[in-house]
């Protein structure tokens, strides 16, 4: 069964210097329809002014991972971590037991354009620590290119969590095939362009929930950039 999650009936802040859309309850955003998928509990698509960003704030027992689509993110943080990412690089912070970090808008000039993503963890407690990878456009042209796994597979992110998450970059003819093992579902999120997941089209910011199906195949892609998360 697949289920479309229209990008128009997200939740929406703008604050003036961040505008944020919400794939799940989050903040002042409350729908009890959709409080996450399986671990996945937060997508939220943010535009940061120039100059502007988080200060620094705190968070404990989550995964977060930030996916830059232009601009630069700047990061900091109690564990002693700071840098600034850019399209191409995939961060993710553990908060295990406290972390405190903040999170900035690496340019005075230009927006950044980035998502924000939170899996609950299956293990709790654990020392916060925080890596970032690097996924070139070639790797994930015209397929599914694995960045975040709970065994650090292929050179992707470590999650503390049985998922998997990948991206790729679809226009065209190009085509690709993800198999589900049984019991599992998937998550797609299509950052931008448009897409075909499973014979359902998708548009820039939409996304699909898929449960009970062995595969989900993509084609007929636009400028896409798609995330898929491959879910208990």
């Amino acid at each position: 069964m697949l289920t479309l999650r229209p990008g128009h009936e997200r939740g929406y802040a703008d604050h003036g210097w961040l505008k944020s859309f919400h794939s799940f309850s989050f903040a002042d955003y409350y729908d009890p329809a959709h409080m996450g998928f399986g671990p996945l509990r937060v997508i939220n698509e943010d535009r940061v002014a120039a100059g502007a960003g988080f200060g620094t704030h705190g968070h404990r027992d989550m995964e977060i991972i930030s996916y830059v689509l232009s601009g630069g993110l700047a990061h900091k943080d109690s564990i002693g971590n700071g840098s600034t990412i850019r399209p191409g690089d995939v961060q993710r912070m553990s908060a295990g037991r406290g972390v405190m970090h903040s999170e900035f808008n690496g340019s005075q000039e230009e927006n950044v354009h980035f998502l924000q993503i939170w899996v609950i963890p299956n293990v709790t407690g654990i020392a916060p620590s925080y890596e970032e990878k690097h996924f070139a456009p070639a790797e994930k042209r015209g397929r599914l290119r694995l960045i975040g796994s709970p065994d650090a597979a292929e050179g992707s992110v470590l999650l503390h969590q049985d998922a998997r998450l990948y991206a790729g970059l679809f226009d065209g003819d190009e085509t690709a095939t993800l198999t589900l093992a049984q019991g599992r579902r998937a998550y797609v999120h299509l950052a931008r362009g448009s897409l075909t997941v499973n014979g359902e089209q998708l548009k820039a910011g939409d996304a699909a929930m898929l449960e009970g199906e062995t595969a989900v195949t993509l084609t007929g892609g636009d400028g896409a950039e798609v995330l898929v998360f491959d879910l208990a």
